[in-house]
Order: structure tokens, then C-alpha cells, then sequence
């Protein structure tokens, strides 16, 4: 085989590649999803989706869809709210799912997910937030991680961590998202605070019904959009007292509709665009 065969789709500006792991000619190693997932030596995306078959449990009363998920840089996530709604997609485009719930494993979680109107819009129950820190984790003594402060470039940022089955910085207070994402989220992210590295949001509370974020992601950089964010971040700010239970998270690719529950058990709901089809040739990785 000179080829592999991707579907290519994004959820609100943020692209993956999904291929099955049947058609995979290779090992997927970092040096080969670095290649893959590079803008200019690639195919280009923000990571790859690797569907690795059905399973069932309980006797086979569920029944769901195996997936793994890689970060551009070659790592791979533990979760990504993004990554599923796409897979879901890509699994109703493959007729193996219908407009009904069904299961997605990924790493030791299992997520329900339903796709609507043809797969154009796409809920996730993500599971159950933590703020611990020996959970997400980060360094030190067992504690929620709230209103926690770090020093860098000489300024002094207000921080808060979760996580949705992957970690999470939320930095509270500042004015210039944008600048902040890409000036403070690289040195965040690899910070000896997060000993497994960390994703990174920037926060801006616009009422109690709307929040607004700018992404720094782990293995990724500045992103667009991303529904573990999303997820993160309003259980941030739910936690705190700043947003009701239902809220929409604003980001430069576009929104999604999180609820969280009283127990911070999280639903995203967003919509996922199909981009194309695209063969990669094997060449590419001779290189």
C-alpha cells in the first residue's frame, strides 16, 4: 500500500484526521503523525482520530466504538470533547450509527454520545469534572485546585485546574485572551506545576450565560476551539459561582453549549463540519 485514506473534518475550526486502524500500512509513530499532521509536509491537522473497532461489555448488552486519539505533536490524549463529537460524526457518515445515543471508549473512559440533524450537530456527555489535584494532576499537597497563583514574566496569574479525563488550566482575570494565550499558555503548559503537562484557557466571564476563551492545547498550541475546554472551563466558572448550569462557551472558531449538572457531570453540544476525503502518499514519510 503507497497510500492512506483519511476522512478530514473539523469541529468549529478545529481539524482532525480519522483513519481506521485497518487501513493504517504502519505504525503510528511520533515521528510519522508529526509528519502526517504537519501544515506544510503533511496532510495538516490539529491530530489524528484512530477508530479501532467496536467492543461490548456486560455480556454484550453495550456496545460501542474503541477509539485512540493523537495530539500533533506525536503524544497521545487521554480525552479530547472535539475528537469524539468528530468521530461521531465520522461514524454516522460511516452508517454505523444512527440519530441514537451510543458508547465511545477512549483510553479508560467510556462516553455517551448522539448525533443530530445528519451529523451536522453532535452532544457528548463528557463524565464528571475534578478540581483535585492528585487527580488532573498537579504538584503538591491533595487539594482542590481553585484561585491558585504562579508568577511568570513577571506577572502573577490566577489559576484554577480540572479535568474532564485530561487536564486543565483556567487563568482568570486578564484582558488580552489572545496575547496571553500565546505569550503564557507554551510556558503553562510544560510548567513543572503539571507533571503530564497541561491544556490552557484564558477566561473572560461575559455574563452568567455566556464565557469567552482563548486555548493554549497540549501537544497542539493555539487552537481554535476545543469541547475539553469548553468542558473545563465552564465547570470552572460553575464552581466558582460565576455562570448558571447551562451556559455557552465563545471561541474564535465558534461555540458550543455545555450543561453542567449539580454533581459537574458535563454535556457539550456543538456542530461538526465534513471537510473531505484525502489520501496521503507513503512517500511523504521517506522523508
Amino acid at each position: 500500500m503507497n497510500s492512506i485514506r483519511f476522512s478530514k473534518y473539523h469541529a468549529l475550526g478545529n481539524d482532525y484526521l480519522v483513519v481506521s486502524d485497518q487501513d493504517l500500512p504502519l505504525p503510528l509513530s511520533t515521528e510519522v503523525i508529526q509528519r502526517i499532521c504537519h501544515r506544510n509536509f503533511g496532510l495538516g491537522s490539529d491530530g489524528i482520530l484512530v477508530y479501532e473497532g467496536p467492543y461490548s461489555e456486560r455480556g454484550g448488552l453495550d456496545r460501542g466504538f474503541c477509539l485512540r486519539i493523537f495530539n500533533p505533536d506525536g503524544s497521545e490524549a487521554e480525552s479530547s470533547g472535539n475528537g469524539l463529537r468528530i468521530f461521531s460524526r465520522f461514524l454516522f457518515d460511516s452508517e454505523l450509527v444512527a440519530e441514537k445515543s451510543f458508547h465511545i471508549r477512549v483510553g479508560q473512559k467510556v462516553v455517551t454520545a448522539q448525533v443530530f440533524e445528519q451529523g451536522r450537530l453532535v452532544s457528548v456527555d463528557m463524565g464528571s469534572v475534578t478540581f483535585q489535584s492528585e487527580q488532573i494532576p498537579v504538584a503538591g499537597a491533595p487539594r482542590e485546585v481553585l484561585n491558585e497563583q504562579i508568577t511568570l514574566l513577571g506577572e502573577t496569574l490566577t489559576f484554577c485546574c480540572a479535568s474532564v479525563g485530561n487536564p486543565h488550566c483556567v487563568v482568570l482575570g486578564r484582558e488580552n485572551l489572545l496575547e496571553d494565550a500565546k505569550r503564557f499558555g507554551p510556558l503553562l503548559e510544560n510548567n513543572e506545576l503539571f507533571p503530564k503537562r497541561i491544556n490552557v484557557q484564558f477566561l473572560r466571564v461575559l455574563d452568567r450565560k455566556n464565557l469567552q476563551i482563548e486555548i493554549w492545547e497540549r501537544g497542539a498550541g493555539y487552537t481554535l476551539a476545543s469541547g475539553s475546554s469548553s468542558s473545563a472551563v465552564a465547570a470552572v466558572a460553575r464552581k466558582l459561582d460565576l455562570c448558571d448550569e447551562r451556559v455557552t462557551v465563545h471561541m474564535p472558531g465558534g461555540k458550543i453549549d455545555v450543561e453542567i449538572s449539580p454533581n459537574f457531570d458535563i454535556r457539550i453540544r456543538g456542530g461538526v463540519t465534513r471537510v473531505g476525503m484525502m489520501n496521503l502518499m507513503t512517500e511523504c514519510l521517506e522523508q
